[in-house]
C-alpha cells in the first residue's frame, strides 16, 4: 500500500538550550555539551559554576570572542541567576551536578514540558575478588579514586570485597598511593585540593567513620586532605550514605559475590560500577544482575575516553547520555519524513473504502508475508 514512497529521518535543532555546568571540571563540562548543541544547530545559554569563579569569568570573557554572540550567551552568577534562568522556557536543559539540584532542575523544566538531560552522580562501587593481583588492582583504583582529589562524578566511591581480599588489598592501596604520589603528597603538584571550606569540613567529618589504614592527614588552611583509605566501615555510616566526592575510600566487607550484588542492588543505581575479576561467570553476573550508567572491568573511569560509548546515568544517577554522536542526537529532534506521490494511487486500491473481497484478500496476503 505504501509503494511507491520514500521515508527518511531528518535531524533538526531543538531550539535554544540551557547548559548548566558544575565546578569539578568547570571548563570541559561547560564546553563539551556546548559542542554537541552547536553541532546540532541550536543556540545555547551557558551557565558556568559560580564555585569555580576564575573559570566562569574566563568562559564569559572568551566565548563571545570566538563564537557567534547571536548563538551563544553566557550567564554568570549563583542560585538567584540559575533560578531566574530555570523560570524561562528553553527547548532543552542539560545539567551536570548532584541529584538534589537535579530534582530542582527537573521540576522547573516540567513547568514548560522541557526535556532534560541530567548528568548526576552517586556512589560508584568497586568489587574486587581473589582472582586478581592486589597491587595491580590497587594501582588502577588509586589512580581513578584520587584523580582531581576524588572530585570526579565517576570516581570509585567504595570497595567491596571479602575479609581476605580486603586484608590483602589494604596494604596494596597504601603502596599504590605512595607509588603515584610519593611520601610528601602535600608537596606533590600532581595532587589537587578540595574546592571550598564547606566541602573540606564535610569530608573531614567522614574520617571518623572507619579505621584509617592509609593517609588521614588534612590541612584546613590549604584545603588539603591526604589520599585516605578507611576499613571497618559500617554500611550505615555517614560516609556510606552520600556520594563522597573527595579523596576518602572506604573498604566494605561482604561475605562473597552474592552479598556484593545484593549490596549494590539495595541502593540507588550508580553512575558507574567497577569490577576486578578474571572470572567469566563473575563478569557475567555483574553485567546481567546489576544496573548502572556504565560497567567496566579492570579499568575504572576509562569508559569516558571512548566516544562511541554513551555517557550517562540511570535512575537517581541521571537520565540521558551524550559523548560522540550521542552529543549530536541529544540536542536534536529526529523528525520522521514520508513522501508518497498521488499517482499511482495504491491507497485507494488497498486500504481505502469501499472494502471489497479483493482488497481484503490482498491485505491478508500482505499481512501474511509480514508474519
Amino acid at each position: 500500500m505504501l509503494q511507491p514512497a520514500a521515508a527518511k529521518v531528518v535531524a533538526e535543532p531543538l531550539g535554544v538550550v540551557l547548559i548548566i555546568a558544575p565546578w569539578n571540571y568547570p571548563l570541559m563540562l561547560a564546553l563539551s555539551p556546548l559542542i554537541g548543541a552547536l553541532a546540532a544547530g541550536n543556540a545555547a545559554v551557558v551557565k558556568p559554576s559560580e564555585l569555580a569563579p576564575a573559570t566562569s569569568s574566563t568562559i564569559a570573557r572568551l566565548l563571545p570572542e570566538y563564537v557567534d554572540r547571536r548563538a551563544v550567551a553566557v550567564v554568570e552568577g549563583g542560585v538567584p541567576e540559575t533560578t531566574a534562568l530555570l523560570a524561562e522556557r528553553f527547548d532543552h536543559i542539560f545539567y551536570t551536578g548532584n541529584g538534589r539540584v537535579g530534582r530542582i532542575v527537573a521540576h522547573a523544566a516540567a513547568e514548560h514540558l522541557t526535556p532534560v538531560t541530567l548528568e548526576l552522580g552517586g556512589k560508584s562501587p568497586v568489587y574486587v575478588d581473589d582472582s586478581v593481583p592486589p597491587l595491580a588492582a590497587a594501582r588502577r583504583i588509586v589512580w581513578a579514586k584520587y584523580l582531581n582529589a576524588g572530585q570526579t562524578c565517576v570516581a570509585p566511591d567504595y570497595v567491596l570485597g571479602t575479609a581476605d581480599v580486603l586484608r590483602r588489598l589494604a596494604p596494596a592501596l597504601s603502596d599504590a598511593i605512595h607509588e603515584l604520589y610519593g611520601s610528601a603528597v602535600a608537596q606533590n603538584p600532581d595532587y589537587g585540593r578540595i574546592v571550598n571550606d564547606a566541602q573540606f569540613e564535610r569530608l573531614v567529618g567522614y574520617l571518623r567513620d572507619g579505621e584509617v589504614v592509609a593517609g588521614g592527614r588534612s590541612d584546613a588552611a590549604d584545603r588539603f586532605i591526604e589520599p585516605t583509605v578507611l576499613r571497618g566501615v559500617s554500611p550505615d555510616s555517614p560516609v556510606m550514605r552520600d556520594e563522597i566526592f573527595g579523596p576518602i575510600l572506604p573498604l566494605v566487607e561482604v561475605p562473597g559475590l552474592d552479598a556484593a550484588l545484593g549490596f549494590v542492588n539495595g541502593r540507588d543505581k550508580p553512575l558507574s560500577a567497577y569490577v576486578f575479576t578474571e572470572k567469566a561467570d563473575v563478569r557475567r553476573r555483574w553485567e546481567q544482575e546489576t544496573s548502572s550508567g556504565a560497567l567496566t572491568f579492570g579499568a575504572p573511569v576509562l569508559h569516558l575516553t571512548v566516544p562511541e560509548l554513551p555517557f550517562g546515568g540511570v535512575g537517581p544517577s541521571g537520565m540521558g547520555a551524550y559523548h560522540g554522536e550521542r552529543s549530536f542526537r541529544v540536542f536534536s529532534h529526529e523528525k520522521a519524513v514520508l513522501s508518497k506521490p498521488l499517482a499511482p494511487d495504491t491507497l485507494a486500491a488497498t486500504i481505502m473504502p469501499p472494502f471489497t473481497a479483493g482488497k481484503d484478500q490482498l491485505v491478508r496476503r500482505w499481512l501474511g508475508k509480514l508474519r
